[in-house]
Protein backbone atom coordinates (compact mmCIF):
# COMPACT_ATOMS: atom_id res chain seq x y z
CA UNK A 1 0.00 0.00 0.00
CA UNK A 2 1.28 3.26 -0.72
CA UNK A 3 0.10 6.12 0.94
CA UNK A 4 -0.99 8.75 -1.56
CA UNK A 5 1.15 12.08 -1.48
CA UNK A 6 -1.28 15.29 0.08
CA UNK A 7 -1.60 13.52 3.54
CA UNK A 8 1.88 13.11 3.90
CA UNK A 9 2.75 16.33 2.70
CA UNK A 10 0.31 18.03 4.67
CA UNK A 11 1.87 15.90 7.73
CA UNK A 12 5.63 17.18 6.99
CA UNK A 13 4.61 20.56 6.74
CA UNK A 14 2.98 20.56 9.80
CA UNK A 15 6.15 19.09 11.79
CA UNK A 16 8.29 21.63 9.53
CA UNK A 17 6.60 24.21 11.16
CA UNK A 18 6.82 22.53 14.77
CA UNK A 19 10.43 22.38 14.15
CA UNK A 20 10.85 26.09 12.96
CA UNK A 21 8.78 27.08 16.01
CA UNK A 22 11.25 25.45 18.56
CA UNK A 23 14.55 26.25 16.56
CA UNK A 24 13.43 29.81 16.92
CA UNK A 25 12.15 30.17 20.36
CA UNK A 26 14.54 27.55 21.94
CA UNK A 27 11.94 25.94 23.56
CA UNK A 28 9.92 22.70 22.95
CA UNK A 29 5.82 22.59 21.75
CA UNK A 30 4.25 24.47 24.67
CA UNK A 31 1.85 22.19 26.55
CA UNK A 32 2.16 19.81 24.06
CA UNK A 33 5.70 18.70 25.12
CA UNK A 34 5.49 19.40 28.86
CA UNK A 35 9.30 19.13 29.49
CA UNK A 36 10.25 19.96 33.49
CA UNK A 37 11.76 23.50 33.17
CA UNK A 38 14.36 22.45 35.67
CA UNK A 39 15.52 19.51 33.49
CA UNK A 40 19.13 19.47 33.09
CA UNK A 41 20.10 21.21 29.34
CA UNK A 42 16.76 21.84 28.63
CA UNK A 43 17.17 24.57 26.00
CA UNK A 44 19.82 22.14 24.18
CA UNK A 45 17.17 19.43 24.24
CA UNK A 46 14.70 21.97 22.60
CA UNK A 47 16.56 22.39 19.64
CA UNK A 48 17.43 18.95 19.04
CA UNK A 49 13.42 18.69 19.60
CA UNK A 50 13.15 21.02 16.89
CA UNK A 51 16.06 19.52 14.54
CA UNK A 52 14.74 16.19 14.45
CA UNK A 53 10.88 17.59 13.51
CA UNK A 54 12.62 20.04 10.91
CA UNK A 55 14.45 17.16 9.09
CA UNK A 56 12.66 14.40 9.78
CA UNK A 57 9.36 16.78 8.39
CA UNK A 58 11.86 17.44 5.45
CA UNK A 59 12.37 13.99 4.93
CA UNK A 60 8.52 13.12 4.67
CA UNK A 61 8.84 15.06 1.39
CA UNK A 62 10.45 13.12 -0.91
CA UNK A 63 9.73 9.41 -1.85
CA UNK A 64 13.77 9.17 -1.73
CA UNK A 65 13.66 9.80 2.25
CA UNK A 66 10.27 9.07 3.35
CA UNK A 67 11.77 5.54 4.90
CA UNK A 68 13.93 6.74 7.45
CA UNK A 69 12.23 10.38 8.09
CA UNK A 70 8.78 8.02 9.11
CA UNK A 71 11.17 6.08 10.93
CA UNK A 72 12.28 8.76 13.09
CA UNK A 73 9.28 10.57 13.26
CA UNK A 74 7.85 6.62 14.69
CA UNK A 75 10.72 6.38 17.34
CA UNK A 76 10.58 10.52 17.96
CA UNK A 77 6.83 10.79 18.97
CA UNK A 78 6.84 7.42 20.59
CA UNK A 79 9.40 8.66 22.89
CA UNK A 80 7.57 11.87 23.12
CA UNK A 81 4.35 9.93 24.36
CA UNK A 82 6.37 7.68 26.83
CA UNK A 83 8.56 10.29 28.34
CA UNK A 84 6.21 13.42 28.53
CA UNK A 85 2.86 12.20 28.65
CA UNK A 86 2.51 8.56 30.31
CA UNK A 87 4.17 9.66 33.55
CA UNK A 88 1.75 12.57 33.64
CA UNK A 89 -1.30 9.60 33.85
CA UNK A 90 1.15 8.04 36.20
CA UNK A 91 0.95 11.23 38.28
CA UNK A 92 -2.84 11.83 38.10
CA UNK A 93 -4.45 8.87 36.71
CA UNK A 94 -7.81 10.58 37.27
CA UNK A 95 -7.48 13.88 35.04
CA UNK A 96 -8.68 12.99 31.64
CA UNK A 97 -7.05 16.03 30.61
CA UNK A 98 -3.82 13.71 30.77
CA UNK A 99 -5.26 11.09 28.54
CA UNK A 100 -6.38 13.86 26.15
CA UNK A 101 -2.93 14.75 25.83
CA UNK A 102 -1.56 10.89 25.57
CA UNK A 103 -4.44 10.30 22.87
CA UNK A 104 -3.16 13.40 20.56
CA UNK A 105 0.44 11.99 20.29
CA UNK A 106 -0.82 8.36 19.97
CA UNK A 107 -2.20 9.67 16.72
CA UNK A 108 1.19 10.97 15.26
CA UNK A 109 2.99 7.99 16.23
CA UNK A 110 0.21 6.09 14.44
CA UNK A 111 0.17 8.38 11.67
CA UNK A 112 4.69 7.80 11.55
CA UNK A 113 4.21 4.26 11.66
CA UNK A 114 1.70 3.55 9.07
CA UNK A 115 3.80 5.83 6.83
CA UNK A 116 6.67 3.71 7.34
CA UNK A 117 4.91 0.62 6.91
CA UNK A 118 3.53 1.55 3.86
CA UNK A 119 6.63 2.84 2.26
CA UNK A 120 9.41 0.55 3.32
CA UNK A 121 10.34 -2.93 1.80
CA UNK A 122 12.95 -5.45 2.01
CA UNK A 123 14.89 -3.10 -0.67
CA UNK A 124 14.61 -0.36 1.84
CA UNK A 125 18.28 0.78 3.79
CA UNK A 126 16.38 1.23 6.62
CA UNK A 127 14.17 -1.96 6.86
CA UNK A 128 12.92 -3.57 10.10
CA UNK A 129 10.26 -6.57 8.82
CA UNK A 130 8.47 -5.88 12.30
CA UNK A 131 7.80 -2.56 11.59
CA UNK A 132 6.30 -3.36 7.78
CA UNK A 133 3.76 -4.79 6.21
CA UNK A 134 -0.04 -5.37 6.91
CA UNK A 135 0.06 -6.48 10.66
CA UNK A 136 2.14 -3.17 11.14
CA UNK A 137 -0.59 -1.49 8.83
CA UNK A 138 -3.76 -2.85 10.97
CA UNK A 139 -1.71 -2.51 14.64
CA UNK A 140 -1.14 1.52 13.47
CA UNK A 141 -4.63 1.73 12.70
CA UNK A 142 -5.57 0.36 16.11
CA UNK A 143 -3.71 2.72 17.79
CA UNK A 144 -5.12 5.38 16.00
CA UNK A 145 -8.37 4.02 16.89
CA UNK A 146 -7.93 4.15 20.48
CA UNK A 147 -6.91 7.76 20.89
CA UNK A 148 -10.27 8.92 19.14
CA UNK A 149 -12.41 8.11 22.09
CA UNK A 150 -9.60 9.60 24.63
CA UNK A 151 -9.90 12.77 22.12
CA UNK A 152 -13.89 13.08 22.53
CA UNK A 153 -14.14 11.66 26.45
CA UNK A 154 -12.05 15.21 26.81
CA UNK A 155 -13.98 17.44 25.03
CA UNK A 156 -17.15 16.13 27.00
CA UNK A 157 -16.05 16.44 30.31
CA UNK A 158 -14.44 19.77 29.67
CA UNK A 159 -17.03 20.84 27.94
CA UNK A 160 -17.30 24.81 28.56
CA UNK A 161 -13.62 25.28 27.75
CA UNK A 162 -14.52 23.18 24.56
CA UNK A 163 -17.73 25.66 23.96
CA UNK A 164 -15.67 28.38 24.29
CA UNK A 165 -13.79 27.52 21.30
CA UNK A 166 -16.41 27.05 19.06
CA UNK A 167 -16.93 30.31 16.20
CA UNK A 168 -19.24 32.59 17.70
CA UNK A 169 -21.05 33.13 15.02
CA UNK A 170 -22.21 29.30 15.33
CA UNK A 171 -25.66 28.72 17.34
CA UNK A 172 -25.68 26.49 20.58
CA UNK A 173 -22.02 26.31 20.87
CA UNK A 174 -22.25 24.09 23.85
CA UNK A 175 -24.07 21.68 21.40
CA UNK A 176 -21.33 21.85 18.54
CA UNK A 177 -18.89 20.50 21.97
CA UNK A 178 -20.99 17.60 22.82
CA UNK A 179 -21.29 16.47 18.88
CA UNK A 180 -17.57 16.74 18.33
CA UNK A 181 -16.78 14.59 21.74
CA UNK A 182 -19.44 12.01 20.49
CA UNK A 183 -18.38 12.04 16.50
CA UNK A 184 -14.82 11.36 17.80
CA UNK A 185 -15.77 8.44 20.12
CA UNK A 186 -18.09 7.33 17.25
CA UNK A 187 -15.12 7.32 14.79
CA UNK A 188 -12.88 5.50 17.10
CA UNK A 189 -15.07 2.62 18.00
CA UNK A 190 -16.23 2.74 14.15
CA UNK A 191 -12.27 2.27 13.26
CA UNK A 192 -11.67 -0.04 15.91
CA UNK A 193 -14.18 -2.55 15.17
CA UNK A 194 -14.17 -2.36 11.19
CA UNK A 195 -17.92 -1.20 11.27
CA UNK A 196 -17.85 1.60 7.94
CA UNK A 197 -13.64 2.28 8.75
CA UNK A 198 -13.09 4.17 5.62
CA UNK A 199 -16.59 6.63 6.07
CA UNK A 200 -15.67 7.26 10.08
CA UNK A 201 -12.16 7.91 9.03
CA UNK A 202 -12.96 10.50 6.57
CA UNK A 203 -15.22 12.17 8.34
CA UNK A 204 -12.71 12.15 11.43
CA UNK A 205 -10.40 13.93 9.07
CA UNK A 206 -13.02 16.64 7.61
CA UNK A 207 -13.89 17.50 11.45
CA UNK A 208 -10.75 17.59 12.79
CA UNK A 209 -9.83 19.89 9.27
CA UNK A 210 -12.58 22.01 9.79
CA UNK A 211 -11.95 22.53 13.24
CA UNK A 212 -8.32 23.55 12.31
CA UNK A 213 -10.26 25.99 9.43
CA UNK A 214 -12.82 27.72 11.69
CA UNK A 215 -10.53 27.33 15.35
CA UNK A 216 -7.09 27.97 15.26
CA UNK A 217 -6.70 29.88 11.63
CA UNK A 218 -8.72 32.59 13.19
CA UNK A 219 -7.29 32.45 16.35
CA UNK A 220 -3.60 33.19 14.45
CA UNK A 221 -5.26 35.63 12.82
CA UNK A 222 -6.09 37.44 16.17
CA UNK A 223 -3.05 37.10 18.03
CA UNK A 224 -0.49 36.08 15.66
CA UNK A 225 2.32 37.13 17.89
CA UNK A 226 1.69 34.33 20.42
CA UNK A 227 4.21 31.21 19.92
CA UNK A 228 1.24 29.18 21.89
CA UNK A 229 -1.48 29.97 18.90
CA UNK A 230 1.03 28.64 16.26
CA UNK A 231 1.85 25.60 18.23
CA UNK A 232 -2.25 25.24 18.44
CA UNK A 233 -2.74 25.28 15.08
CA UNK A 234 0.22 23.23 13.60
CA UNK A 235 -0.61 20.82 16.32
CA UNK A 236 -3.85 20.62 14.89
CA UNK A 237 -2.73 20.90 11.46
CA UNK A 238 -0.54 17.23 12.18
CA UNK A 239 -3.40 15.61 13.87
CA UNK A 240 -5.89 16.57 11.21
CA UNK A 241 -2.85 15.22 8.47
CA UNK A 242 -2.59 12.18 10.82
CA UNK A 243 -6.53 11.22 10.09
CA UNK A 244 -5.65 12.12 6.32
CA UNK A 245 -3.03 9.10 6.81
CA UNK A 246 -5.33 6.54 8.05
CA UNK A 247 -8.09 7.44 5.84
CA UNK A 248 -5.99 6.80 2.62
CA UNK A 249 -4.87 3.59 4.26
CA UNK A 250 -8.60 2.38 3.26
CA UNK A 251 -8.95 4.17 -0.58
CA UNK A 252 -9.21 0.42 -1.76
CA UNK A 253 -11.20 -0.55 0.86
CA UNK A 254 -15.58 -0.48 0.52
CA UNK A 255 -16.85 2.76 1.36
CA UNK A 256 -19.77 0.73 3.49
CA UNK A 257 -17.94 -2.00 4.34
CA UNK A 258 -19.21 -3.59 7.86
CA UNK A 259 -16.21 -6.86 8.68
CA UNK A 260 -12.44 -6.84 8.42
CA UNK A 261 -10.98 -8.97 5.83
CA UNK A 262 -7.85 -10.75 6.30
CA UNK A 263 -7.28 -11.20 2.84
CA UNK A 264 -8.29 -7.67 2.24
CA UNK A 265 -5.78 -6.34 4.72
CA UNK A 266 -2.94 -7.79 3.40
CA UNK A 267 -4.20 -6.82 -0.30
CA UNK A 268 -4.37 -3.26 1.23
CA UNK A 269 -0.32 -3.57 2.69
CA UNK A 270 0.71 -4.68 -0.40
CA UNK A 271 -0.49 -2.19 -2.75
Amino acid sequence: MRISVLGRVVFAIAFIGLGILSLFSGDFASVWQPVPPGIPGRAFLAVVSGAVMLIAGLGLLSRRTVVPASLALTIYTLVWLLALHVPRIVAAPTQEITWGGAAEILTLVAASWMLYASAATPASRFYFAPLAGAKAVHIARFLFAVALPLLGLEHLLYLQPTADMVPAWLPDRLGWAYVTGLAHIAAGVAILFAVLPRLAATLETVMTGIFTLFVWIPTVMATPAQRFVWTGLLISTVITAAAWIVTESYRSAPWFSFSRSRNQLTDLATR
